[in-house]
């Protein structure tokens, strides 16, 4: 398997939190987190690129997935600010070859007072790079 997260995870981290003070950045997707902004960024699938294959023993290429989440608990503007960080870390994502796949809010039933936002990127790696796909 090419590991790849820390390439995409850190220096978008390090950005948001620059950016966006107070945000708490983590690897781990967290169902009610504790601290607010809050921005998981969690690579969720990792596979061999078969349009690559050869008879070699090694894997060349993958198709990464990573899902951002960006939550919120303002009592006034939460979909705002998880839209303006989501904004910030989508062009992120594009400047590194991803491919937003898909973004949607997704309700907090434990509590109703979280906003969330989610997005999906895809890309295909070497390793070193990444590719548009």
């Amino acid at each position: 398997m090419l590991d790849i997260e820390g390439y995409v995870f850190t220096p978008i981290a390090e950005a948001v939190r620059s950016e966006f003070s107070g945000a708490y950045v983590t690897g781990e997707y967290i169902n009610e987190p504790a601290q607010f902004p809050h921005v998981s960024i969690v690579e969720a699938d990792n596979y061999i690129s078969t349009r690559h294959l050869d008879n070699s023993d090694t894997e060349k290429f993958a198709t990464v997935m990573f899902q951002i989440d960006v939550y919120s608990n303002k009592a006034s503007g939460k979909k705002k600010e998880c839209k303006d960080i989501l904004n910030f870390i989508d062009k992120m994502m594009y400047s590194r070859n991803f491919t937003r796949i898909s973004t949607s809010p997704v309700p907090n039933y434990f509590n109703g007072s979280i906003y969330r936002l989610t997005a999906r990127y895809r890309a295909e790696t070497d390793g070193e790079a990444f590719y548009r796909i």
